[in-house]
């Protein structure tokens, strides 16, 4: 690959810590690495022409991925868990993005990542797509690694 095109965004690997499942791995979708600065308006006595907006910290929205049903999915199991019984075990989930070559271009480290919504797209006995589950993760934050 050519340091002169910006890569492809459809190769890439999603790696939970403690699910080493290859199946566990393949994603359709990866959204919601945002990252977005909060700010504080802050009026200064006399000057009325302006407010300073001074930074108060970050704010991330949730990680969403999506994928086709898989059975006998770890995965699924932890987040079954976490839903159901209430039981929440944050895991670091690493997000790579690959070149041609399966070699890591760049990646997302998402730190103490747990799911809070889980859909399964529609059944429709007059169509033939595949069942898509959508799983929605809060975390901390993330860091980005040679982007």
């Amino acid at each position: 690959m050519s340091n002169y095109y910006p890569p492809v965004g459809f190769h890439f690997l999603v790696k939970f810590d403690g699910l080493t499942e290859e199946i566990d791995t393949r994603f359709q979708e990866v959204t919601g690495l945002t990252v977005t600065v909060n700010t504080e308006d802050v009026e200064e006595g006399g000057e009325n022409r302006f407010v300073h907006k001074l930074p108060k910290g970050t704010s991330y929205d949730n990680l969403v991925l999506k994928r086709g049903i898989i059975k006998d999915s770890k995965l699924a199991t932890w987040c079954r868990k976490a839903i159901e019984e209430l039981t929440f075990e944050p895991k670091n989930i690493l997000i790579s993005l690959l070149n041609e070559n399966h070699d890591e271009l760049c990646s997302w480290n998402i730190v103490n990542a747990y799911p809070v919504k889980w859909v399964y797209s529609g059944l429709n006995a007059e169509s033939g797509e595949l069942l898509i589950e959508t799983i929605e993760f809060n975390y901390h934050y993330f860091n980005v690694k040679n982007l």
